[in-house]
């Protein structure tokens, strides 16, 4: 059975990275929730992401996202111990903004933001790319590490890890960097496949 594909005339697409609120449309249909089975709101894992057009579009394979999910989750959230939360969007941002992935550099540079209290420094990430000098020699070997990730995986080597060490990093912090790094860097080439942000509330 083929898909309808949509591909929507959207005007004012966001074009530049910012840490505005922005939306997502997807190029393929999505279940609408009178579709959703209970397998399909166990994949979602958060009810809540009944309302995203990019969930409702990755539920169709209801045990991928829920495994995705349950990924995202660990690697954002569990913080007991590792990388501070404020960090660990610092390396997704950072991914985003190599892979150019509007959308999600918005999300995660707010997180960011609202976790490091370092709006400025964040902004300056977005808007002059991941060379920028952040004013932390910890932070900018996150970023670094984190680009060496996503631009190539096979880049990130002992020179990296020997960076962040000598930022006072721990093993789990490392370990930190390269899981939001890598997440992100799978989760913006799927989202900049299916589709293209929106202004915010489309």
């Amino acid at each position: 059975m083929t898909e309808s594909v949509i591909r929507p005339n959207v005007e004012n697409s966001p074009n530049i990275f910012t840490q505005d609120e922005i939306g997502w449309t997807p190029w393929l249909e999505p279940l609408f929730e009178s579709d959703l089975t209970d397998r399909h709101w166990a994949g979602l894992v958060d009810a809540a992401r009944s309302k995203s057009p990019y969930f409702m579009l990755l539920v169709r394979d209801p045990d991928t996202l829920e495994a995705r999910t349950k990924t995202d989750k660990d690697i954002f959230y569990n913080t007991t111990s590792g990388l501070p939360r404020a960090e660990r969007e610092l390396a997704a941002t950072a991914a985003s903004r190599t892979n150019g992935c509007i959308f999600c550099a918005s999300v995660h540079s707010r997180f960011a933001s609202h976790h490091s209290k370092r709006t400025e420094n964040v902004e300056r990430l977005l808007k002059e790319g991941t060379e920028v000098d952040l004013g932390s020699p910890r932070w900018n070997a996150v970023v670094a590490a984190s680009v060496a990730i996503t631009a190539t995986p096979t880049e990130f080597d002992v020179e990296d890890i020997v960076g962040l060490r000598e930022e006072g990093l721990s093993d789990l912090e490392i370990a930190d960097v390269i899981h939001g790094a890598a997440f992100f860097n799978w989760a913006n080439r799927l989202m900049l496949s299916l589709g293209e942000p929106t202004p915010a509330g489309r």
